[in-house]
């Protein structure tokens, strides 16, 4: 249970000196630090994250079935001769986005917004991210903005990994800061992850945020615990690791084999998968048990407790980089090279990046210190003193409020005489006033408090002005509607389809990236309502054999039908294919002829490049078009193979993802 003293009884516990030690309890409104202590943290966590990624790399998704064997200290092996080549650290997945982020942090200030941080994504980042990140960015390319990109609704990665490794800056730019630092990171981590997907990463904000005041494992990982829901899964996965140490205090591997046993061998379908949010987290948190403050112990057993092993092991170096800072951290990490004098070389080297810079270490812990002390005054905080005595005072009480914006999502599938009930808000800005400013929304329905719901009962545009008021600030935003007439897809005789039925050897040999219930085995799939969740998608796939083909999905009827929109909803989408490179309506006209339709235009638009890492899971493309009478109609388009560095997939033929194909009838003009 959390508790929360009002500022007045805060300001008298502080005047009479009564604090508690409690991190959300108010254990003091603020706390002090030098300066020099403070950067001497804040080099810990940027180098001790680089230690544990590098360090990690090699232990990446190897250790499933059984931990990594007890021959310690495990070392750089392979990665060595990498440092050698860019003479210095080189950018990863665990490091470059929240370098990334401190730039936009320089450019906006320390609390840019989602939209300011999208830009970002689309600018920088064109490859290797993967997962939940991959999700994301398909979706904010495709137009939406955070927190849309990490709902579970659309980016079926939800509950991976992801958001835990490109996180931890908000946390240590905002030292003892635990409220604010759990609930920023909860924010930052909605860019890509939802529900229990962002949990580790709250709770590893928070203890990065305490760890500046605090070095005792067992205390920090408490401090985290209190920041999540009590009754959420990452809580009772900690509390479950917690009580297998004490069960197993000298056996971590049998600690591990029952946490593996729980969490993944006998993890549900749907989110039994190797870079599982909660099965890392457990794994981390694992870790830091057993490694009982010992950096290189710790650092070691974060790579043999297996899985996504290199996101733990630069999670946990960096937390333990903020406890002890830099000035403890071994040498032999930092300093692996002959002939290094500084750590890394005082070298950090894009890879990874579209026109991220390199840049000096050290450049990137003075840019990150410069960043938090802007921080801590905005928050009621100061800096005091010269030279050896310049000390900071931290407001240890600051929370966190959201940048005030419209978020960017899906609109409403509204239908003629069918019920809706659609919001614009997620829970960032719902709390907001909320107003329609100008415009009307569809007959039959209402718009109160950002929600619009109702029965529409007249199809065509809408146009309407939304207005959101945070009692100091006020933005507009125009939303277009649209009211489709009725779906006639469920009433046709027959689906047409060239894949009827999924080949499941095929699928199976595949390296797949969704739990297998995910999957209908039959195309009748497309017509019953449901567009995400189990069983909701089918998969075109048919030959092991690496070429491309032509797919459709249509409908035919044993009567005529007056048509001029379709909908097309796609699938999750896998590295090695499930989009379509090209999109054509055809129907059959009076001689039982495929011939195309006239005046066809998508909204939105499709992707324009048919390169993976744009194309977005589970999103819906309207097609309008000059109607027709016709007794059958279909989407057709190229599925091409997309080659993958996995010697499996490399065998399969193209295929499309869908969830849902809707045809509606025209509306009388």
């Amino acid at each position: 249970m959390r508790y929360f003293f009002p500022k007045s009884i805060c300001s008298l516990i502080i005047t009479l000196g009564l604090f508690s030690v409690h991190s959300n309890q108010c254990f003091a409104q603020s706390k002090t630090i030098t300066v020099s202590e403070l950067k001497d943290k804040i080099a810990g966590a940027w180098i001790g994250q680089m230690i544990g990624n590098i360090y990690g790399l090699p232990h990446e998704n190897k250790y499933v079935n059984a931990p990594g064997e007890e021959k310690w200290p495990y070392g750089y092996t392979k990665n060595l001769d990498k440092l050698k080549k860019y003479s210095g650290a080189f950018s990863d997945d665990d490091t470059d986005l929240e370098y990334m982020y401190l730039l936009q942090m320089e450019k906006f200030g320390p609390e840019p917004t989602y939209e300011q941080l999208r830009e970002a994504w689309l600018f920088h980042i064109r490859d290797r991210v993967w997962l939940a990140n991959r999700g994301a960015l398909g979706l904010m390319k495709f137009g939406y903005t955070p927190p849309f990109s990490g709902s579970k609704n659309i980016n079926p990665h939800w509950f991976q990994i992801d958001p835990q490794l490109i996180n931890e800056i908000w946390a240590y730019t905002a030292p003892g800061m635990v409220d604010y630092a759990a609930q920023k990171s909860d924010w930052a981590a909605r860019i890509t992850s939802d529900s229990w997907g962002v949990e580790p990463t709250i709770h590893y904000g928070a203890m990065y945020a305490a760890a500046f005041f605090e070095t005792d494992i067992n205390k920090l990982i408490q401090i985290g615990l209190d920041e999540l829901p009590p009754n959420g899964r990452y809580a009772q996965t900690i509390r479950d690791m917690i009580a297998l140490h004490q069960k197993y205090p000298d056996k971590w591997q049998d600690a591990w084999k029952d946490m593996a046993e729980k969490y993944y061998v006998t993890e549900p379908d749907m989110t039994k998968t190797i870079w599982n949010a909660n099965l890392n987290g457990a794994c981390g948190i694992l870790a830091m048990l057993y490694g009982n403050g010992d950096f290189q112990r710790t650092l070691d057993l974060s790579c043999a407790m297996g899985f996504d092993a290199d996101n733990q092991a630069a999670t946990v170096a960096g937390l333990m980089g903020v406890m002890y800072g830099f000035k403890a951290l071994p040498k032999d990490l930092y300093l692996p090279v002959e002939g290094w004098t500084k750590p890394f070389n005082d070298t950090y080297i894009n890879i990874t990046r579209h026109e991220l810079p390199d840049t000096t270490i050290s450049s990137m812990i003075d840019r990150t210190l410069s960043m938090t002390l802007n921080l801590i005054i905005s928050k009621g905080g100061k800096v005091s003193g010269k030279g050896a005595k310049e000390k900071v005072t931290i407001n240890t009480a600051a929370t966190f409020a959201a940048p005030l914006e419209f978020f960017i999502g899906p609109l409403p599938v509204m239908e003629v005489n069918r019920p809706i009930e659609y919001t614009f808000y997620s829970d960032a800005n719902k709390n907001y006033n909320w107003s329609l400013v100008s415009g009307s929304v569809p007959p039959g329905t209402t718009f109160n408090k950002g929600m619009i719901s109702g029965t529409p009962t007249a199809p065509g545009p809408y146009k309407i002005k939304i207005q959101l008021d945070n009692g100091g600030q006020k933005l507009t935003k125009d939303f277009n509607l649209l009211v489709r007439n009725t779906n006639i897809a469920a009433s046709a005789d027959s689906v047409l389809a060239n894949v009827r039925v999924v080949n499941e050897v095929v699928r199976d040999s595949c390296w797949t990236t969704f739990g297998r219930s995910m999957y209908s085995k039959d195309v009748e799939v497309i017509r019953d309502g449901v567009v995400d969740g189990p069983g909701s998608v089918f998969y075109s796939l048919a030959a092991k054999t690496k070429i491309p083909k032509v797919d459709y999905y249509g409908y035919e009827w044993s009567e005529p039908q007056t048509i001029d929109m379709m909908a097309f909803h796609a699938g999750g989408m896998e590295e090695f294919g499930g989009w379509f490179t090209s999109l054509n309506v055809q129907y059959k006209n009076e001689n039982g002829k495929w011939v195309g339709v006239t005046n066809t235009a998508i909204n939105p638009p499709m992707p324009e490049t048919g390169y993976l890492i744009y194309q977005p899971h589970f999103a819906e493309y309207v097609i309008s078009f000059d109607k027709v009478t016709t007794k059958a109609i279909r989407i057709i388009g190229d599925a091409m193979i997309q080659d993958h560095w996995n010697k499996y997939t490399k065998q399969v033929s193209g295929f499309t993802s869908i969830t849902e194909l809707s045809v509606y009838k025209a509306v009388n003009k």
